[in-house]
């Protein structure tokens, strides 16, 4: 199958269970794709769990949840070592971290140490248990839910491991008539009746095809402009984007523009992914924040300020 009847095969069947969301379907595909991951925003009951789970079975992969709470251990990711008693040796038992997708939800419950236990499985797709390697299956991409702050018992991200995620996206309750449509097809969507309709080897060659994706010097120096002037207006931000930003919209924008049908980057396929890609890394001046200014809002503004190449 060609890349783009893939992608919207896998995005009209996720659409049976998550209504209303469209584009934050697409973003969490180009994500997988793109061998990145994902920051699940929002307030709880808006389908953040739901959205991880009717991925996996639409791709055919393996999925696991792992509920992160204020006294779990980096051990109950990635998995520990055990003794055996009919062996009389040491077995290495593997945690949920073994997974095509993997749900850690409300990421920001865990403790410092237990969020860093992923670091090493999002950068390098490997884990390292009692001082021996695995290798994590492919695909594979962690969808992190995220409370809002506020919320009892969280723990603030500290940016480097803000900036393993690709991408943050942000799930708010759904408009009247969403809403309406969910509670009228409640029954159908509790039986999670969604078809497989692709395979993780699939989603692998995707991966590949994406890299043979032309990406013009003009478009480049576009993708390395927005990240520039963010850097050199101090209008809206209070800290700057780092080269992982630079490239992470490089790769997503190649993703976008293979499930396009295309095999080059168009400035459009920029402008749709950066702000994914940024909201997460930026932080807004305080005296912005009180006046209700939104990080997205400000993101536009910069892309607005930027002339698109011409070719």
């Amino acid at each position: 199958m060609e890349a783009s009847k893939i992608f919207n095969s896998i995005v009209n069947e996720v659409s049976k269970i998550i209504v209303g969301n469209k584009e934050v379907i697409e973003i969490s595909i180009i994500t997988l794709i793109a061998k990145g991951h994902v920051l699940l925003e929002g307030p709880p009951g808006v389908g953040k769990t739901t959205l991880a789970k009717t991925l996996a079975r639409v791709i055919g992969g393996k999925f696991n949840r792992i509920q992160l709470t204020v006294d779990t251990l980096p051990a109950d990711i990635i998995g520990t070592s055990v003794y055996n008693q009919k062996t009389q040796e040491f077995e290495i038992k593997k945690g949920p971290i073994f997974a095509n997708i993997v749900m850690a939800d409300e990421f920001n419950r865990a403790p410092p140490k237990t969020q860093a236990a992923f670091l090493e499985a999002m950068q390098e797709q490997q884990v390292t248990i009692e001082g021996k390697t695995f290798q994590l299956p492919k695909p594979f991409l962690v969808i992190a839910t995220q409370l809002p702050y506020g919320y009892a018992g969280t723990y603030p991200l500290v940016p480097n491991q803000l900036d393993r995620f690709a991408v943050i996206i942000e799930l708010s309750y759904p408009k009247k008539e969403e809403e309406i449509s969910v509670i009228s097809n409640i029954d159908k969507i509790e039986l999670f009746d969604v078809n497989q309709v692709t395979t993780p080897e699939q989603m692998e060659s995707l991966s590949e095809q994406s890299k043979q994706v032309y990406v013009s010097d003009k478009v480049k120096e576009y993708i390395v402009d927005i990240i520039q002037r963010i850097r050199e207006d101090k209008t809206f931000f209070k800290y700057s984007p780092s080269p992982r930003a630079t490239i992470w919209i490089l790769k997503l924008s190649r993703v976008k523009a293979l499930l396009e049908g295309r095999n080059f980057v168009i400035p459009d396929d920029v402008k749709f992914v950066a702000p994914y890609a940024l909201m997460h890394r930026l932080t807004l001046l305080p005296e912005l924040q009180t006046e209700g200014i939104k990080v997205r809002e400000s993101i536009n503004a910069v892309l607005d300020s930027i002339p698109v190449p011409k070719f």
